[in-house]
């Protein structure tokens, strides 16, 4: 079993920066990878950013790409979200996510823990 924990949401004007943390503890060596996703009221879930084990690779979204920046530290077991000039349109709950061994990336059913999420909401 994997725990995640997020943190670091909140309310913010459009073009500010945060930073989302996931902390992870248990058997977190069982994760190859690790994403964040988010979902906005009536909308589906959808992957965000993820990077492997290593933090070799990394994936983001295109609606993301040039303005999050995904990337973890090993031995603290934590993951980060840079999120800079925010939008309104990435106003979501966002999700902290680990998968043993994803056939893809992209697909909420692909991960086997996930956290319990927290709210980031940009202001026009």
């Amino acid at each position: 079993q994997v725990q995640l924990v997020e943190s670091g949401g909140g309310m913010v004007q459009a073009g500010v920066s945060l930073r989302l943390s996931c902390a992870a503890s248990g058997r977190t060596s069982s994760s190859s990878v690790m994403a964040w996703f988010r979902q906005a009221p009536g909308k589906e879930r959808e992957v965000v950013a993820a990077i492997t084990r290593s933090g070799g690779s990394t994936y983001y979204a295109d609606s993301v790409k040039g303005r999050f920046t995904i990337s973890r530290d090993n031995a603290k077991n934590v993951v980060y979200l840079q999120m800079n000039s925010l939008k309104p349109e990435d106003t979501a709950v966002y999700y902290c996510a680990a998968a043993q061994r994803p056939t893809t990336v992209i697909v909420p059913a692909e991960y086997d823990w996930w956290g319990q999420g927290t709210q980031v909401t940009v202001t026009s």
